[in-house]
């Protein structure tokens, strides 16, 4: 941020997710000072945002239309980093080969979950339908198991 002397930096612990990148007070806050999507943000290194010798340290995301971020790193090599792995993140996100919708997962979980068991199909055959593989008379019936010829009947 610009102030009265020039640019004030202010210190940030920050977390990239999956989707997000965050920023905090400090180590030990509970709650993020900021967040956005970072999705449509391009990373890079940015020498020219400071004047001292910490330039070499510094990166920025940018995303056309929206606020861009300025951050100076510990060291040089740590701001590669940062900018390496945000832009395997982004590349990650853009592929096609890999789903990453976490609503599409959910709601394959629910259906997963809407479907009945098997053991919910047999004592309640009034709620669903039977499976098509089986003969509806055996749903109906007690004796579920088939005795084969030539085996005893399992006694109980």
């Amino acid at each position: 941020d610009p102030g009265f002397f020039g640019s004030e930096w202010h210190r940030r612990w920050c977390v990239l997710t999956r989707r997000d990148f965050l920023y905090y007070a400090s180590e030990k806050s509970k709650q993020p000072k900021g967040s956005f999507p970072i999705e449509r943000y391009q990373a890079r290194l940015a020498s020219q945002i400071r004047k001292d010798s910490r330039k070499k340290c510094c990166f920025q995301l940018l995303c056309p239309g929206k606020r861009s971020y300025e951050f100076t790193a510990p060291s040089p090599a740590e701001a590669q980093d940062w900018v390496e792995q945000i832009q395997f993140l982004l590349k990650d996100l853009s592929s096609l080969t890999i789903p990453c919708d976490e609503d599409e997962e959910e709601e394959e979980e629910e259906e997963l979950s809407r479907e009945p068991d098997s053991s919910d199909s047999m004592n309640n055959s009034h709620n669903s339908a039977p499976i098509p593989e089986e003969p509806s008379s055996e749903l109906e019936g007690d004796d579920i198991y088939e005795e084969l010829p030539g085996e005893l009947p399992n006694s109980q």
